[in-house]
């Protein structure tokens, strides 16, 4: 039996959700986790790949279990192309390390602000295509991340990840989704 997502794609990103759970699980190993995680000190010293793989690491398995379970679930959800999920990935990784360079952030790990560019460019993507219903989703994300900001994030999940959430990157994650598909929409007008 086939589950139906929102959206129908042919192509299998297995292998690009595999990749990235496996170098997320790498990144675990203490070695790893401490030449990989974001650190505002390390990157301004010349440590310039924490920018990226910063968000490919977790404070403690359950935070990583959690990620990675939102991460299968958002690709089954909208089903997009390898390409598209990648394209994603990398640029909003990209931007929220930049981003947290202008906060007050030490450190920061976790895949949380990438998740939310993933759920706010193919939410918008889909609402932008016809899909109605999907505008729903790019509101509920805006709201989210608003009430995170106005209320702070969930206790339960402070203590579950046993660090303070990054809301920063949940909110650069979530813009830089929706700024992507307005790139788009330029590149498309001016062909």
């Amino acid at each position: 039996m086939t589950l139906l997502a929102i959206t129908k794609h042919k192509e299998n990103v297995y292998l690009v959700l595999c990749v990235i759970s496996l170098l997320c699980w790498g990144l675990q190993t203490p070695l790893l986790q401490e030449w990989a995680v974001w650190d505002n000190r390390a990157i301004t010293q010349g440590d310039w790949w924490r920018i990226l793989s910063g968000n490919f690491t977790h404070t403690n398995y359950p935070h990583l279990v959690m990620n990675l379970a939102a991460l299968w679930i958002l690709a089954h959800l909208f089903q997009p192309s390898s390409l598209q999920l990648v394209y994603v990935i990398l640029v909003s990784s990209f931007v929220i390390g930049c981003s947290l360079l202008f906060t007050s952030t030490f450190q920061y790990a976790g895949f949380s602000g990438v998740l939310h560019a993933i759920f706010a460019y193919f939410a918008l993507r889909e609402a932008l295509s016809g899909r109605h219903t999907s505008w729903l989703l790019c509101l509920g994300v805006v709201i989210k991340v608003a009430w995170e900001h106005y209320f702070g994030a969930a206790e339960s999940t402070m203590v579950m990840i046993n660090a303070r959430v990054a809301i920063e990157a949940h909110l650069t994650g979530m813009v830089s989704g929706f700024l992507l598909i307005g790139v788009e929409l330029l590149f498309k007008k001016e062909q």
